[in-house]
């Protein structure tokens, strides 16, 4: 189906229809009354309260179709629970009949604790901490001393914080052009390369190093879930925190869980990814790591379909990076190949919350941006915005986009992307009898199969 209309055209909910959706909260469909819920009874649920929303907005299935561009035949099999509807069903729906996500947490399926947290022995990476600690000795590496160290490092100590900083440049430089588990087995050697340097350096200088190895840990922890490995990513960020907890790095404690906010949010749990990007918020915390925090934040609220809540995080998120604009952080924590971070992540909440045509115009504005070397950032956010093409029903446009962004996808491999990619896939294959779908499908679909090697 091919329209101009979106679900951004409607206009704002009426009180009628605020009134039904407080009726409809009362009822115990949502939430924890949920669980244990059949997957059936669940399609049956949904249906019969999204033909209700519907009718009480004064819409006909076509108008309803044509809206979120789903075909008349899909929603109808969805409201006689004949069909399960997808989130991704859900937010459209919620955003065209103003339901503020209450189709969105009757079809919301509960997530396991995604923090990464487990009862599990230490890992390799906690025991290489631990031996730094112990061979140095608390005695020998005073942390966060009030008084400047007086041993002035050697010459040669110089040169090894110069040459091991301007490594972890290149690792990230490497990460935006490479498959992740290509990268990773070298951030793992200079992590340990690092700690060993630590035990015959002056102190000054092993807490240089070791704060280094916290960073080039933190990185690793990313790649790791680029690379899809989860219970890696948790257990590297993990271990800097460990670093950086016994040199006194304060900040990043606090953004490790803005780290761990953002697996949550790629597992689909949207309140655990408040809830830790929340406890990054400390008045006393760098602006920047604030700013990170609310992001993630606002990330969490979206895929709720929280709007408000979103919004009023994305504010504070601007807030806080305008105050950072002139502090800088060597090596800076977070995202470094965006223009403007609060806006990119504006259109990307945006999608979530059930908006593409929105989305679409503000990734448009803020893709156009991203340095072009930076292909890891290009391919994220290039399929997040040609998937908000799709969605908005803008075909062309986004097999346009897609066909250019089939080389970098296949460069990066990341698990990550390859989630919005399944997405732009599922929403192509609707429209398969357009030529230009047809001509893309063989290309995406090896791109997709080279994420999975």
């Amino acid at each position: 189906m091919e329209t101009g209309n979106s679900t951004d055209d409607l206009a704002p909910a009426t009180s009628t229809r605020r009134l039904l959706l407080g009726r409809h909260k009362a009822s115990g469909f949502g939430g924890s009354r949920l669980k244990g819920v059949g997957v059936l009874d669940r399609a049956h649920l949904f249906g019969a309260e999204l033909r209700r929303l519907r009718l009480a907005a004064g819409l006909t299935i076509e108008r309803l179709a044509t809206t979120i561009h789903y075909s008349k035949a899909q929603i109808s099999k969805i409201e006689t629970g004949r069909k399960q509807p997808t989130v991704e069903f859900a937010r459209l729906c919620d955003t065209a009949l103003a339901a503020e996500g209450a189709l969105h947490e009757l079809v919301a399926a509960p997530t396991a604790d995604s923090s990464g947290d487990s009862e599990r022995g230490p890992s390799r990476r906690q025991v290489m901490v631990v031996g730094a600690v112990s061979a140095l000795g608390v005695q020998n590496l005073p942390v966060a001393s009030p008084q400047p160290l007086s041993a002035a490092p050697s010459t040669q100590e110089v040169g090894v914080l110069e040459a091991a900083r301007v490594m972890f440049d290149q690792f990230r430089l490497l990460g935006q052009v490479t498959p992740a588990r290509y990268v990773l087995p070298g951030l793992d050697q200079q992590t340990q390369a690092l700690t060993g340097l630590a035990r015959t350096s002056s102190p000054r200088t092993a807490r240089k190093l070791l704060e280094l190895a916290a960073r080039y840990a933190e990185f690793a922890g990313w790649m790791a879930q680029e690379a899809g490995d989860v219970a890696q990513a948790a257990q590297w960020t993990q271990t800097a925190v460990d670093f950086a907890e016994f040199t006194g790095d304060s900040p990043l404690p606090h953004y490790a869980q803005v780290r761990r906010g953002l697996l949550a949010y790629y597992s689909g749990d949207a309140a655990r990814t408040v809830e830790l990007a929340g406890s990054a918020q400390s008045d006393r915390l760098p602006p920047r790591i604030r700013g990170l925090a609310a992001q993630r934040q606002a990330q969490g609220h979206a895929l709720a379909g929280e709007h408000a809540a979103c919004m009023k995080s994305l504010d504070r998120a601007r807030h806080h990076f305008a105050s950072d604009a002139l502090i800088e952080r060597d090596p800076a924590l977070g995202p470094t190949n965006l223009h403007d971070p609060a806006a990119m992540v504006a259109a990307w909440c945006l999608l979530d919350l059930g908006r593409p045509r929105q989305a679409a115009l503000a990734l448009d504005t803020e893709c156009a941006r991203i340095p072009e070397g930076a292909i890891r950032t290009q391919a994220r956010y290039g399929a997040r915005r040609a998937l908000a093409h799709a969605m908005a029903g803008d075909i062309d446009q986004a097999c346009a986009l897609t066909h250019a962004l089939l080389g970098p996808l296949s460069c990066v491999s990341s698990a990550t992307i390859q989630l919005d990619v399944r997405r732009l896939n599922r929403t192509l294959m609707r429209y398969r009898s357009k030529e230009s779908v047809r001509q893309l499908l063989p290309g995406l679909a090896a791109a997709m199969h080279s994420n999975t090697v």
